[in-house]
This record gives structure tokens, sequence and C-alpha cells, in this order.
């Protein structure tokens, strides 16, 4: 699997779970916030900090992502733009060895 269908993938797999939610996250177990562990499952101030501060690592790792992503497709432009200039010039070339042979 490429990166962008790993990306892909795991931003729809981000996505889902975050329409799954049902309450706020880190109000404890039952409550919406789920089993993640024993400080989210507590729930109160530091159950709601601790989603937040997975929140925001999804979110930077998100950022990332997405970043990396517009890397490589700048890096794939370039290859192909590349490839094109030398189809291009051995179009060109063979164009002009036909215009020499018809002399």
């Amino acid at each position: 699997m490429n990166s962008s269908a790993k990306l892909l993938r795991t931003s729809v797999v981000r996505h889902l779970r975050s329409m799954s939610q049902l309450g706020d996250l880190g109000s404890g177990a039952g409550k919406g916030g789920g089993g993640g562990g024993s400080i989210r499952e507590a729930g109160g101030a530091f159950g709601k900090q601790e989603a937040a501060r997975e929140e925001e690592y999804f979110y930077k790792l998100q950022k990332e992502q997405i970043a990396k992503l517009k890397t490589e497709l700048h890096e794939q432009i370039n290859f192909h733009e590349e490839q094109i200039k030398k189809h291009q010039e051995a179009i060109a070339r063979h164009k002009e060895r036909v215009s020499q042979l018809d002399k």
C-alpha cells in the first residue's frame, strides 16, 4: 500500500472514530468518553485533559501526513514534467530525422 493510500485510510478511520463519539471526550466510561484508559475512564478534568491531548496529537499527526503527501505529489509532478520535456525533445529529434529523410 503506497503512502497516499495509507494516509487516506488513516484519515477515514480517524473521521469514523470521531463520528462515533456520543458524548464529550474524556467524560468517563459509559458517558461517551469510552474506555480509553484508566484516566479517561475516570472522567472529570483529567479525563478531558487527556482527551484533548489525544485529539491534539492526532491533529498534528494529520497535518504532518498532509504536508508529506503534498511534498510527494510535488515530487511526482516534477518527475512527470521532466519526463514530458524529455519526450518532447525526442519527438523533435525524430521529426527532424524524418524531414531529413524526405529531402
